[in-house]
């Protein structure tokens, strides 16, 4: 009986996740540090990269690095439209525009913007979804576009609990955004984490209703569930931790976004900064979208590629499709040329899981775990960085 309930439970999750996932947009922002994959990738005028799009930020970042083409890759339609309408707005706003736009997440005039600048740039596909939902950038209802979409609610609701029912807390929270130091942090969040993480909490970040609202699947929930110790709350908490703790938080964009639902002119992506407006502008067109899986690309794309950013997508297939996985593999190192990166994301403390005819094929960098450390966002348990072999 037990385990009658236990695979309800594991059915009724995954049926919640495929729902969500094909109806929904997911990642209003991207959920991995720029700043650590440059570093990794070490990109140039001769890159050819292939990437999962998810909210299009890092994708305009990598164009810092001068590479000769993007290709962005997505089966979530809503997710490579998020990136047709950055594209869109840094072809054709001033900066001020821009920044109200996906700074603050919302403004005034969207619709006169959308109608006479933004829609004429944008694929029919994207079209359609951004006429249906242009009202959540202005500025009514939740406030900004940052809480919009599934990651979105989960923002706006933590919003709402702290604001109204911990307002003490809250103060002590956007106090700790602004620390000045490591020290100061440190002792604002030895404050904080008894009150943070009480057994309510903690019970919220177990839920796969709100698991599926952060993308997380139920292969990952579990790879942290079985994997670490504490489980998944625990997991959250030591995350949390360490990045509010050693990593210098003024200049972590990512969790004061979800925080304030906005980011500032100090602490944003670098698409947002206005120095590099003019120099992405001329890249732009280097960026291709397709609404496709991983492997189906590849098929199709028959160029060979220098650079593969896969995020944690391969941890969904090594629990649900190993043939997938393989396959897809196989089409990545046949895209491949000797010295081709690929980088990748875990929810496991490491990254086990990869074919034998994999692990010949590739020579893993020992550098990915200090960056691993260094990454601002933390939500991940492992990072992995490999070259294929000659």
């Amino acid at each position: 009986m037990a385990s009658e309930r236990a695979t309800l439970k594991q059915r009724a999750y995954d049926a919640w996740f495929k729902h969500t996932h094909s109806s929904r947009l997911i990642y209003n922002t991207c959920w991995e540090d720029p700043r650590a994959d440059r570093a990794l990738l070490q990109l140039d005028s001769n890159s050819r990269i292939a990437m999962i799009t998810s909210a299009g930020c890092n994708a305009l970042d990598y164009l810092l690095d001068d590479p000769a083409e993007i290709h962005c890759i997505d089966m979530n339609p809503r997710q490579n439209a998020l990136l047709d309408l950055k594209l869109a707005a840094l072809r054709t706003l001033a900066h001020d525009d821009l920044f109200k736009l996906f700074g603050l997440g919302r403004h005034p005039q969207v619709d006169l913007l959308y109608r006479d600048s933004l829609r004429p740039q944008l694929r029919p596909e994207s079209t359609q979804f951004w006429d249906r939902n242009l009202h959540w950038f202005n500025g009514r209802g939740r406030g900004s576009f940052y809480f919009r979409g599934a990651a979105g609610d989960v923002a706006w609701l933590v919003r709402g609990f702290l604001k109204f029912t911990r307002p003490t807390l809250r103060r002590q929270i956007l106090e700790l955004l602004e620390a000045p130091d490591l020290q100061s942090q440190r002792d604002l969040y030895d404050q904080i984490e008894p009150r943070l993480f009480g057994p309510l909490v903690r019970l919220l970040i177990r839920q796969p209703a709100t698991l599926t609202l952060l993308g997380v699947p139920r292969a990952q929930r579990d790879l942290i569930a079985n994997q670490y110790p504490g489980g998944v709350s625990a997991f959250v908490q030591d995350k949390l931790r360490w990045l509010m703790t050693e990593l210098p938080v003024r200049e972590n964009y990512f969790w004061r976004l979800y925080l304030h639902g906005e980011y500032s002119q100090q602490c944003c992506p670098n698409y947002l900064r206005p120095e590099y407006r003019d120099l992405l502008r001329e890249r732009l067109d280097r960026v291709h979208l397709y609404t496709a899986s991983f492997s189906d690309f590849l098929q199709q794309h028959e160029q060979p590629l220098s650079h593969f950013v896969l995020l944690d997508h391969q941890d969904w297939l090594v629990a649900n499709d190993v043939a997938g996985l393989e396959t897809e593999w196989r089409l990545i190192l046949r895209r491949s040329t000797p010295g081709t990166r690929v980088l990748l994301r875990s929810a496991a403390p490491e990254v086990g899981f990869l074919p034998t005819f994999v692990m010949r094929a590739i020579n893993p960098h020992a550098d990915e775990q200090r960056w691993h450390q260094r990454d601002r966002v933390g939500t991940y348990g492992s990072m992995m960085l490999a070259e294929v072999a000659a």
